[in-house]
């Protein structure tokens, strides 16, 4: 990397401490600063189309670059999923304070993609990237072979007047089961439950597992009639389907193609 390229990145992450800096690596060897449109600036990154467009109108992107404030230069679960998702090495900068209070890079590690997949069972939770919508597509690709797309969303979208799920099932295939109350329809391997939890729309869904078996990882003991699902701010798991989750349960969605 050139000296005036790594001088670039450093003057970026150090001026967007607390918050986390993230750009590109471009092709003729400069380096393309973005903006970080997530909602939790300190904890996530996230870069809008926009930038993407621009840098890739001034030469091809060769490197996504960011930063983890406070924090190792170890790249978390979300960006190794995201580095693989993206086709693209992720070059990442731990940044810190000395005890003046100056602003300094403590470090910089480089991933490359791999093949590397987050386990659909004890994942942790990065909104828009290992989250309950993410796991649906996860289970049907890697489950059951079929590609039901990508699908950018900001955090909270449920609060401002969005209704994701209910817009983007039917246009990923699937059709809302019939039945007056949930409890009496019978349930198949790889419905999706449609849950409600603290907001004005449906926020959750989980993948209905007949058997409780997952093929991507057959080690795990099989849990009959039991929901997979990753809740906000918890690793991914699978609860029965009763109690609280039927409770919060709107509706069933089933995959024709």
């Amino acid at each position: 990397m050139k000296v005036t390229t790594q001088a670039s990145i450093d003057q970026h992450i150090i001026s967007q401490y607390p918050r986390e800096a993230c750009g590109f690596l471009l092709q003729n060897g400069t380096y393309f600063p973005c903006v970080n449109v997530a909602g939790d600036k300190e904890e996530h990154f996230r870069i809008s189309a926009e930038d993407w467009t621009k840098a890739e109108d001034l030469s091809p992107i060769v490197g996504v670059v960011h930063s983890h404030p406070n924090w190792t230069e170890k790249a978390s679960e979300g960006d190794r999923v995201s580095c693989e998702s993206s086709g693209l090495p992720w070059y990442i900068y731990s940044v810190h304070t000395n005890q003046e209070g100056e602003v300094y890079r403590s470090g910089m590690s480089v991933i490359e993609p791999s093949g590397y997949k987050s386990p659909l069972v004890g994942r942790p939770f990065h909104h828009g990237t290992l989250d309950c919508l993410q796991i649906i597509l996860d289970y049907y690709s890697w489950e059951l072979g079929i590609d039901l797309g990508k699908y950018e969303r900001e955090d909270d979208w449920w609060m401002s007047g969005k209704d994701y799920y209910r817009e983007l099932l039917p246009l990923a295939g699937f059709k809302k089961v019939a039945g007056e109350n949930v409890e009496d329809i019978v349930l198949m391997e790889g419905d999706v439950v449609l849950m409600q939890i603290k907001s004005p729309v449906p926020n959750h869904a989980a993948i209905y597992l007949e058997h409780g078996t997952l093929k991507s990882q057959s080690g795990l003991h099989p849990t009959p009639g039991s929901i997979l699902h990753h809740m906000y701010g918890n690793d991914s798991k699978r609860d029965v389907f009763g109690g609280y989750w039927l409770r919060h349960t709107v509706s069933i969605w089933r995959y024709h193609g």
